[in-house]
């Protein structure tokens, strides 16, 4: 009997002719069918959400990337046109420019002649505007990197209220193939929901990392113009 036991596969082995036994390996694809209507209809959803995460993290990303690109040389132009009194040409080289750096620069020039106090206003509240654009859709990764564990959890309840189900079916005969389908939603629902909750995550920190360096641009190319704006003529 001894060896019997010794000789007799490990228990999910597959037997082959030969004598050999051969581990069954499960597909990401079997893995999500096999989770029954509920599983795949959260997977669906996570799958979505993941979609739109994307999206909305590259196209941020080079739109950021176009707004953070500005020449070293822009703000000794500028200066050089206004101390010379070339009003009009400062102007035509922030719109050549079009960054929100020069859109800044341009709308403290075409306030030039008034106090000090309402270029700084004026630049102000147009920073607010550029902020905002820069941060346009990226609550919605915050929002996605929340909702996805949710959702994949919500998948581990309905799971589990499955099995606990067919359990009560079985007559209180436990057997894994009876508890399997529920089994499978609980858990590649929370493994789903933990991925796209994670990526959405570490991209929407990311994006912000990236849109706190232009506004820190903004601010300094800002205050460099005002500064230029308040020196002695």
């Amino acid at each position: 009997m001894i060896n019997t036991f010794i000789q007799s596969p490990q228990e999910g082995a597959e037997i082959v002719p030969d004598g050999e036994s051969v581990e069954k390996t499960l597909s990401i694809i079997e893995l999500i069918s096999s989770g029954g209507m509920a599983g795949q209809i959260i997977i669906a959803i996570l799958f979505v959400l993941l979609i739109v995460a994307c999206y909305i993290y590259f196209e941020r990303l080079f739109a950021i990337k176009a707004a953070s690109q500005i020449d070293s040389n822009f703000m000794n132009q500028i200066k050089d046109h206004v101390s010379n009194g070339k009003i009009e040409a400062a102007q035509i080289l922030c719109a050549q420019v079009n960054t929100p750096v020069s859109r800044l620069i341009n709308k403290g020039i075409t306030r030039i002649g008034k106090p000090l106090e309402d270029i700084n206003t004026a630049i102000e509240n147009a920073g607010r505007l550029e902020i905002y654009g820069l941060e346009k859709n990226v609550s919605i990764l915050a929002t996605i990197s929340g909702a996805a564990p949710m959702i994949g959890f919500l998948g581990t309840v309905v799971g589990m209220i499955l099995a606990i189900f067919e359990l009560a079916n079985a007559g209180g005969t436990i057997q894994m193939d009876v508890l399997a389908s529920g089994l499978y939603t609980a858990m590649t629902t929370t493994v789903a929901g933990l991925i796209v909750g994670i990526i959405a995550y570490i991209t929407y920190n990311h994006l912000v990392v990236k849109t706190n360096k232009v506004v820190y641009q903004m601010e300094a190319n800002s205050l460099e113009f005002l500064d230029h704006l308040n020196e002695p003529i």
